[in-house]
């Protein structure tokens, strides 16, 4: 440890002066070279942004500290002030342009400020801002009907929110007046929000307040790497039947999971897992959840919906994040006979479905179709994840590689067979990478693992320049 910390220090000093070379150098600079290496090149990309004459990063962050919630945290020694964005890059107050990884959290699926979502919320808002579904508007009605068209199977009914958390609580509330059952099976590792409902289905105490929380059980993490069947889905499953079996009456509510967990590090669930666990969840009366909110909207490449590639139909999904590319904007989809169940009372949602942002979510589907984001994430990601398992072969600190398209996961350890995580390392490297450029985000129960999902536009020259990026550096701990 003490070699590391003496290599940081050296490192900060090497990065200091190196940013400080780079700032009197164009950016498209045919090379960039210190002491005879060459330094990754960012690709080049046709715009420069306007001069900006903001407020300083050093006056956000005091207005921040004054004025916002102490539970907001910033990425980075040096907190980075974002002006600006187009496609998949961003740049800051002195018009230094950053290759985002992290793609607002798993939000921003089409790029930011896409031309074609901009002007279709210019052009609601400039019509109609907000009126009420009480009234009629065809702009929720053409982005349901569009949305129901993405579904498999019998879910074809929509119910707009305005989070990801607030369609999770909508979705275990149907389940319960549903089935008339209260139990509700989560998995151990999940992040499903952080509303009194969701966070008991949340099972990592970093996301749970001291609040009660009851009606849930979390079972085994079905996690290939860190959990105790490896790859085996079908053991992991019997955990649930367990669950079912000595922690409830015999029927539950619901099954909730993500396909890939993100907050819990971009963890697969094991292959045959929710085929399983789908069995064991209707034999006991209940109903199959699936949480999109960030691996949904073609970010796994393979498919538009995370759940469809284990080959199972839910009964609920929920979604948010990259349905409306930034804009507030959740959902419920579900069946015509598990819809009539809101019908028992009135359930309302004033900004749910608002015309703006439903404007926003159609413009997102037609431009994930029109520019073949899917196919894209696909190929770039695929790319992408084969870069970073040669990493792999070259750093003892990696300890794993996965995720699919452009929903990727890089957990670092210290020790490869004990699994120690390595979230110091993590922390060093996130700060070098930004120094060099690259904005990615970090995840997992320990803090150790990168969370790579940026704008589905992401290019294969950016995919080139993360990964040397993150070789760089790598090779200077």
């Amino acid at each position: 440890m003490r070699r590391f910390v003496a290599g940081r220090v050296f490192q900060e000093k090497h990065f200091r002066l190196w940013r400080r070379s780079l700032s009197q150098l164009p950016q498209n600079k045919a090379s960039l070279q210190e002491n005879d290496v060459v330094l990754p090149k960012m690709p080049h990309f046709d715009y420069s942004p306007p001069p900006y004459d903001g407020p300083s990063a050093a006056d956000v962050l005091q207005k921040r500290k004054k004025y916002l919630s102490p539970s907001m945290f910033c990425f980075y020694n040096q907190p980075v002030n974002i002006v600006e964005g187009k496609m998949q890059y961003l740049f800051d107050e002195n018009g230094r342009r950053y290759v985002d990884a992290f793609g607002g959290i798993a939000t921003v699926n089409c790029g930011h400020c896409h031309p074609d979502v901009a002007d279709a919320i210019v052009k609601q808002i400039n019509r109609l801002q907000h009126s009420t579904v009480l009234y009629l508007n065809h702009a929720i009605a053409d982005f349901a009907e569009a949305l129901a068209s993405k579904m498999p199977g019998d879910l074809k009914v929509v119910f707009f929110t305005n989070s990801g958390t607030e369609a999770n609580e909508l979705a275990m509330m149907m389940a319960r007046q549903y089935t008339g059952c209260n139990d509700i099976v989560s998995l151990r590792n999940a992040y499903h929000g952080n509303a009194a409902g969701t966070m008991g289905a949340t099972a990592q105490r970093i996301w749970k307040f001291n609040v009660v929380q009851t009606g849930v059980h979390h079972a085994l993490n079905p996690d290939p790497y860190r959990g105790i069947f490896g790859s085996d889905g079908e053991k992991y499953a019997k955990d649930v039947q367990d669950l079912i079996d000595y922690g409830t009456c015999g029927n539950v509510a619901a099954f909730i999971s993500e396909a890939i967990q993100g907050v819990g590090g971009i963890v697969e669930l094991a292959p045959g897992y929710l085929p399983a666990v789908y069995s064991c969840i209707k034999k006991a009366g209940g109903l199959f959840i699936a949480d999109e909110v960030q691996c949904g909207f073609a970010r796994t490449g393979s498919h538009f919906w995370g759940f469809e590639s284990q080959g199972v139909v839910p009964d609920i999904v929920t979604m948010a994040k990259g349905i409306g590319n930034g804009i507030p904007l959740g959902a419920v989809v579900t069946t015509p006979e598990i819809a009539e169940v809101l019908t028992r009372r009135n359930y309302f949602n004033t900004f749910g479905g608002n015309p703006v942002c439903t404007a926003a979510g159609h413009a997102v589907l037609k431009v994930i179709e029109k520019e073949k984001l899917q196919e894209n994430a696909f190929v770039v990601g695929s790319y992408l994840k084969e870069r970073l398992l040669s990493l792999k072969d070259k750093y003892e600190i990696i300890g794993d590689v996965r995720g699919k398209g452009l929903m990727l996961g890089v957990e670092l350890v210290t020790d490869r067979k004990l699994k120690t995580p390595a979230n110091v390392e993590v922390l060093h490297i996130m700060d070098q990478m930004k120094e060099m450029g690259v904005l990615v985000g970090k995840g997992g129960f320990y803090g150790n693992v990168f969370r790579i999902t940026p704008p589905l536009c992401f290019t294969k020259e950016d995919a080139e320049f993360f990964v040397d990026v993150m070789d760089y550096t790598m090779s200077k701990i």
